[in-house]
């Protein structure tokens, strides 16, 4: 019997990692919604594999919308991943409340908004599938990258909420912890507007914020991320966690609960220059 493919909606879907995902998706067979805050008139990928519905996360009505013409037109949402996000960098004494807010409510709030609005109708046809990008720096907090990595840490904490509240009406929540890739997420990087010249924390912030972007653009290929994203879609048993880093990384973040602080702090300094 051919497989039916699901009805899947990836977030943040217009460029680097929710694009990939949506579509590898397609490829295998499944039938994809993306979301963009302006799609192309077409309503299309620029290959034409997936759809492309408009959605701003930090908008409720928006996401609202998004969700009700994807169900208007499918009929049901079997899979969502929570893709959309965006960073901001600088010491935590140059980043303003609002800039702090806007970081949480997009990373995080903005989840949540897409969370509430998919839920309903996967309680009403009995089952379905989240799967929440979090990261590595959801575990291990980035100097100069404090709120990026509190938005994370709550996404973490969030996850593991909801995966025990929802999992009696067979609705399965993962998340998927990147380490560095090149994902545009880079080129998208805001800096706190105070993080000038004249900051007292300037030329450390600089300097992590170099390394950090070095080490993401190192590893421009998306395909183990991708995959890391397919086997939480795919398992029978979704596990809670499924970090897609180096082994470096990932044997740091395992190793975090059983090292002194100091270590922890001594490393992470030496790692990104901050000390």
């Amino acid at each position: 019997m051919p497989k039916v493919p699901r009805i899947i909606l990836v977030t943040g879907a217009s460029s680097g990692l929710g694009e990939a995902i949506a579509r590898a998706l397609a490829a295998s067979g499944e039938r994809v919604f993306g979301t963009t805050r302006r799609p192309p008139a077409s309503g299309r990928d620029a290959t034409g594999s997936f759809r492309l519905v408009a959605m701003d996360v930090d908008d409720e009505s928006s996401v609202n919308a998004a969700v009700a013409a994807v169900l208007a037109e499918a009929g049901r949402i079997d899979v969502l991943v929570n893709n959309a996000g965006s960073g901001i960098a600088g010491a935590i004494e140059d980043t303003s409340v609002a800039e702090a807010a806007a970081q949480l409510d997009t990373n995080f709030l903005g989840m949540h908004r897409v969370c509430r609005a998919v839920l309903p109708q996967m309680r009403a046809q009995g089952g379905g599938r989240i799967v929440n990008m979090s990261s590595l720096a959801g575990l291990v907090p980035l100097p100069f990258q404090a709120f990026y990595s509190a938005s994370k840490f709550a996404v973490e904490a969030y996850s593991e909420a909801l995966r025990i509240e929802v999992k009696p009406q067979h609705i399965h929540v993962s998340m998927v912890e990147p380490g560095d890739y090149a994902t545009g997420f880079t080129r998208n990087r805001r800096l706190a507007a105070a993080a000038t010249p004249e900051s007292p924390y300037y030329e450390r912030m600089s300097r992590a914020v170099a390394i950090m972007a070095r080490d993401e653009q190192a590893n421009a290929d998306l395909g183990p991320l991708v995959a890391t994203v397919r086997r939480a879609l795919d398992a029978k048993r979704p596990k809670l966690r499924y970090p897609s880093a180096t082994l470096l990384q990932r044997t740091l973040v395992a190793l975090k609960p059983f090292l002194p602080a100091a270590l922890i702090e001594r490393i992470l300094a030496d790692t990104y220059g901050a000390g």
